[in-house]
């Protein structure tokens, strides 16, 4: 194995997962699935609801409280051809919570299916928002990177949350291999979710129930939600041999000034629920390094981490600590008075990242040749086979609707 991340082969991150493995339908309880716990090398199981007895008393625990959008739309031509629009992120306005408010048109970033089909001209449909008729129109503008640009209209006075609501149908993840059901409307959101933009849920908080929040808090265990919204991107398979050969997408964070105040208070140091939150935390001290280094004249540019930076520029943020980096941001927000940080963020957590605030993980089990277990390896080194293998062995269930993991690695 290489200590360069950009070198490791994906191959050596696989393992054997039969399709029968693949939970299709989560458990009717969610605090009734499994919990596997790796404490520094040992690994046992309990189930999830015991998880607030497995944590320390006085800790910071960090959710992702994004909220999955019923994002494919879908469209037949007069001769019969179905075209799916499939909405990845905002483009005009780009602003997340403006979109979703705003009335009559918009414009978003998306995946089209069977575009070859779609050549020229709109598509229309109709349907009823909260009683109302409503005709839906979509236009092709063109290609924009990997995506496509969709103008979007709509008659009548709704909100665009209003019109996704009541035409939209909610993406559950490909290889789940079945359609979406009624039943996932409720189920493929966690209880905590409130900000509209994922077009996949954050799957590690799908085990948490109020019962099990609750008992977080008798615990003494402090609460923090932070918001990254969840890109098609995440079920992307790595295709290349190298892992240098994978592009990470982008994806939109907010971390609220009284969150980053908390970490400061709890050390910088964080349990992370979800590899989404483990990404915007970490992502965190990136971000507070910019501002750091450009003080005098902070950008959009300086808000956004890119993908090998932590690895490409090691050297130059070694001597900053995860308190002067947050400190930096609590600074920045404070003299700019702003409540919110809104960022983005690309980077890859792979074998060979130094974990600078995230001290314990939540997680569920991943897809081989991910970029989510080389995050997991990342964590507990070549230990992953071990709990995979465990897993298996153990009749766990596996992927969104699957069971869950708590990592706890050598040193904590």
């Amino acid at each position: 194995m290489t200590n360069d991340p950009k070198n490791i082969r994906i191959s050596d991150y696989d393992y054997p997962l039969p399709d029968s493995r693949i939970a299709k339908f989560p458990l009717e309880q969610r605090d009734q699935s499994k919990l596997l716990v790796y404490d520094k090398g040992n690994i046992s199981h309990r189930q999830f609801f015991n998880l607030p007895e497995l944590l320390p008393e006085g800790a910071l625990m960090v959710f992702n409280n994004t909220r999955v959008i019923r994002a494919r739309l879908h469209f037949r031509k007069e001769t019969g051809a179905l075209i799916e629009v499939f909405l990845l992120e905002p483009h005009a306005p780009a602003d997340y919570e403006r979109m979703f408010q705003t009335c009559g048109e918009c414009e978003w970033l998306c995946l089209i299916g069977n575009l070859k089909k779609w050549k020229e001209g709109a598509l229309h449909r109709a349907f009823l928002v909260k009683d109302e008729e409503t005709t839906l129109s979509a236009e092709h503008l063109g290609t924009h990177g990997t995506s496509q640009i969709v103008r979007l209209r709509w008659t009548g006075g709704a909100s665009f949350a209003d019109v996704i609501d009541a035409a939209g149908e909610l993406p559950i993840p490909p290889y789940l291999n079945r359609d979406t059901q009624e039943s996932d409307l409720t189920t493929y959101q966690t209880v905590y979710s409130k900000i509209k933009g994922s077009v996949a849920a954050p799957t590690a908080g799908l085990h948490f129930t109020e019962r099990v929040l609750a008992d977080i808090d008798s615990h003494g265990i402090e609460r923090e939600e932070l918001t990254l919204h969840v890109g098609a991107g995440t079920f992307r398979p790595v295709k290349s041999e190298l892992v240098s050969g994978h592009d990470m997408h982008t994806e939109y964070v907010s971390v609220r000034l009284h969150t980053i105040e908390r970490l400061l208070a709890h050390g910088c140091r964080a349990i992370a629920v979800g590899t989404t939150s483990v990404r915007t935390l970490e992502s965190l001290y990136y971000i507070g390094c910019h501002i750091l280094k450009h003080q005098e004249g902070v950008t959009d540019n300086d808000l956004h981490v890119r993908q090998w930076e932590p690895y490409d520029d090691a050297e130059e943020y070694s001597a900053i600590s995860a308190e002067e980096s947050l400190t930096a941001i609590r600074d920045y927000l404070v003299g700019n008075d702003l409540e919110v940080l809104n960022a983005s963020t690309q980077i890859i957590i792979a074998p060979g990242y130094k974990y600078h605030i995230v001290s314990r993980l939540v997680t569920n089990f991943h897809q081989p040749q991910s970029t989510l277990l080389l995050l997991v390896s990342a964590l507990v080194g070549d230990d992953w086979h071990r709990i995979y293998d465990y897993a298996l062995a153990n009749d766990f269930r596996f992927l969104s609707y699957g069971d869950s993991s708590l990592l706890i690695p050598d040193g904590e």
